[in-house]
């Protein structure tokens, strides 16, 4: 175990101006913790800074699911699934945006990352293995048996770093309190309708109320809450230093061998004044893309060109350091993606300091009895598809000029049965949201219309003809509930189709949605081990990506749930293994090689470090 015991852990105040370390990561989401993580356990010194209050980055936010083809656990589960099937898949889905190198990468060495962990590390994962590719009609898809999720965690296990750890999304987590998906979600829609689901809600719920009295926050953490979690407890066993509320100002270069400058640390500041990091083996950069960059998002993606708002679900902490540290010392952001964010419709939901959250619509869009619609009143897209396939085609059925918004509509049934975005079903009450606008309601579908801006005629022609066909679970105009990601999705309950069921007799209500991601795909061009590259191609020594400061691997896709997470513990932990000087996969936990300490060592003591603006 690396000895830090020189340095400030958690919650402790700064006092270093000079630190050296092994390798420095800057950033805290899945990717980057999971390179610190695999080089502390290759016996790396490893220091990790976040410019945030808490750690933890999107990933803490997320449901935590990884797409991960050929892990172990579907395997033990009797799934049968091929490598080649899964390169079959991305061929067809990325196209033109298949990374041969990156994927081979991806694909090889995903299994073994997820044995990796189990072995060494606190981390355990659960399966996802009823959850299908997004795209089942593609050449390679499969229905379950790529995904998996990080395991509950007892919070009581982080002692007193718990408290630096980024809480659950409040908007998504009711009190926050993580809900997982699966049996513990369904139960939560069930409650009011079958005692067994009710009694495992209230035991929930008693368990969450006890923790915020006696620990202020809850114990029981699930998705990428767990993820993270288990990713901090990790990094504490293998002595991982962690310092919050510390943003990298410049990257350090000194002169590489090859005469091009090389990266060995960074500038930090934090609350009590600068640092220099100085890192042997170099620096991660995982700050989690630019979906809080103004700039860059006004410059990249196209509706914010035309000066429409994009709303990220992603923390506003994440402002696009990375992009900027890298291309400062000569790296690139790709410029040729499929998309260069992760999209989904959001809705704004007023909250009541004034400010607005936004509420990504990941999951009810796929219940029977909702339907979306532009401002003049038409369906344009198969609702149950998914969200990054939702706002595609809602950028395609509108003109250039027009700004990008819809609204889901349902019945009072539905409303109360499933909830509409940020409002809860029942017995949860609905009178606030009313109130703050955020749910429009009219008891006919003309008043609705009038109330959201919808063409009245047009709508009651669509919802007409839509409940003509969904009575009979049909839907002929775009196959809702025609692909396996659609119906498990849906409610099985529901019959003949469980994504379609007409909407019934007023009132009606509506959310409306705009344009929004989950985070970016844009980022640094990297190679197959990770390491960030230069406009000719060549690697900048001593400088690697991981996460969403990575471009995107699948291109700009999104093939299926997971692309994000999957690839950036993957990622990460190919860098941690590249910084220790090693094949992914040597996991003896011994020191790097020789060779590869004594480059460094040497370059940095020959050199005089400068900072990079």
């Amino acid at each position: 175990m690396a000895d830090l015991s020189d340095v400030p852990r958690l919650g402790q105040p700064v006092a270093l101006r000079r630190e050296t370390v092994d390798l420095l990561v800057i950033g805290s989401g899945a990717g980057g913790l999971s390179a610190a993580v695999t080089a502390a356990t290759l016996g790396l010194r490893v220091r990790v800074v976040e410019k945030a209050p808490v750690l933890g980055g999107t990933t803490a936010w997320s449901g935590g699911w990884m797409w991960l083809p050929g892990h172990a656990d579907a395997r033990a589960a009797g799934i049968t699934d091929t490598p080649e099937a899964a390169r079959t898949y991305l061929r067809h889905e990325l196209g033109a945006h298949h990374d041969e190198a990156r994927i081979e990468a991806f694909l090889r060495h995903a299994p073994a990352m997820v044995d990796y962990f189990r072995r060494h590390t606190a981390m355990d994962f659960v399966a996802g293995n009823g959850v299908p590719d997004f795209h089942g009609r593609s050449p390679g898809a499969v229905t379950g048996g790529r995904q998996l999720c990080a395991a509950p965690f007892d919070g009581r296990l982080l002692g007193a770093d718990l408290q630096r750890l980024r809480p659950p999304l409040g908007l998504i987590a009711p009190w926050g309190m993580g809900i997982a998906s699966g049996p513990d979600l369904r139960a939560f829609l069930r409650c009011t309708r079958d005692a067994g689901a009710a009694w495992h809600v209230l035991r929930r719920l008693v368990r969450h109320g006890l923790d915020l009295l006696r620990h202020g926050r809850g114990l029981h953490l699930v998705n990428g809450n767990a993820l993270v979690a288990r990713l901090l407890r990790s990094g504490l066993d293998r002595g991982v230093g962690f310092w919050c509320d510390a943003a990298a100002q410049g990257l350090l270069t000194v002169p590489g061998a090859d005469g091009r400058p090389r990266v060995s640390g960074a500038r930090i500041a934090t609350p009590d004044g600068g640092i220099e990091v100085q890192a042997r083996c170099g620096v991660v950069l995982a700050c989690g893309g630019f979906p809080h960059d103004a700039a860059r998002i006004a410059q990249r993606l196209a509706h914010a060109r035309g000066g429409q708002p994009h709303w990220s679900a992603a923390p506003d902490s994440l402002t696009g350091d990375g992009l900027r540290l890298g291309e400062a010392v000569g790296a690139v952001v790709a410029d040729d993606l499929a998309a260069d964010a992760a999209w989904a419709p959001v809705s704004r939901v007023p909250q009541a300091d004034g400010r607005c959250g936004h509420f990504p619509h990941l999951i009810e869009r796929a219940k029977p009895g909702l339907i979306a619609v532009t401002r003049g009143g038409r369906r344009f897209v198969n609702e149950a598809d998914s969200y990054f396939d939702f706002m595609s085609a809602l950028f395609a059925a509108l003109p250039p000029d027009e700004p990008a918004r819809a609204w889901l509509l349902c019945d009072h049934r539905f409303l109360r049965r499933y909830g509409l975005g940020a409002v809860r079903p029942q017995p949860l009450p609905i009178g606030a949201h009313l109130r703050s606008g955020y749910l429009k309601r009219g008891d006919t579908l003309a008043a609705l219309a009038r109330a959201c801006g919808i063409d009245a005629a047009v709508l009651q022609d669509t919802v007409a003809t839509y409940n003509r066909h969904a009575a009979r679970g049909e839907d002929p105009e775009f196959g809702r509930g025609g692909t396996p990601y659609n119906r498990v999705n849906g409610d099985a309950e529901h019959g003949p189709n469980p994504c379609v069921a007409p909407l019934g007799a007023g009132p009606y209500y509506a959310v409306e949605v705009l344009p929004g991601s989950l985070g970016t795909f844009a980022g640094l061009r990297c190679d197959a081990r990770g390491r960030v590259l230069q406009a000719d191609g060549a690697p900048i020594a001593g400088l690697w990506a991981a996460g969403n400061d990575m471009a995107s691997v699948m291109g700009g896709r999104y093939p299926s749930g997971g692309i994000t997470l999957g690839p950036a513990m993957t990622f990460g932990w190919i860098v941690g293994h590249d910084a220790a000087g090693r094949e992914p996969g040597a996991e003896d936990g011994r020191p790097p090689a020789a060779a590869t300490v004594a480059a460094t060592e040497a370059s940095a003591a020959t050199a005089t470090a400068s900072a990079t603006p």
